[in-house]
């Protein structure tokens, strides 16, 4: 399931540094998808975050690659693997996998089987950081 964009997070300010600005927001937002456990599209983040044009996707995806190389100097897992493609089976553009290349967290190709295992660990790493006590199904 993809989440489709509702209430925007509300404006979190950095003096003199829009990018940083965007950063923070974004991360506020996905960090309320991960609590739910739902990834969202690229379009939707724009949307939920109410960008304007031009370039909307473009300020998207430099707040996701800030959010990733904070998360890479914390050693936590990239919020940004909850952004996806709806044109790549649920896979992030490949720029998540080359920021993450650069990082030193992926080797491998943006395309294969190794960056659909490389998401899914990212995938699951960041809900269960998010996951809210009690909603972990216990199995017996």
């Amino acid at each position: 399931m993809i989440v489709t964009a509702s209430d925007p997070i509300a404006a979190t300010t950095v003096e003199d540094n829009p990018s940083e600005t965007l950063a923070l927001r974004l991360r506020a937002y996905l960090e309320t998808l991960a609590i739910r456990g739902l990834p969202i599209a690229y379009r939707e983040v724009a949307k939920g975050l109410q960008l304007l044009p031009p370039n909307t996707i473009h300020q998207v995806t430099e707040a996701l690659e800030q959010t990733m190389a904070e998360d890479a100097a914390a050693n936590r897992p990239f919020i940004a693997a909850m952004v996806i493609s709806k044109w790549r089976d649920g896979l992030p553009a490949p720029g998540f996998f080359d920021c993450a290349a650069r990082l030193g967290r992926f080797a491998g190709d943006a395309t294969g089987l190794e960056a659909r295992a490389f998401h899914a660990a990212e995938l699951d790493a960041v809900l269960a950081l998010w996951e809210l006590p009690g909603d972990a199904t216990e199995s017996e």
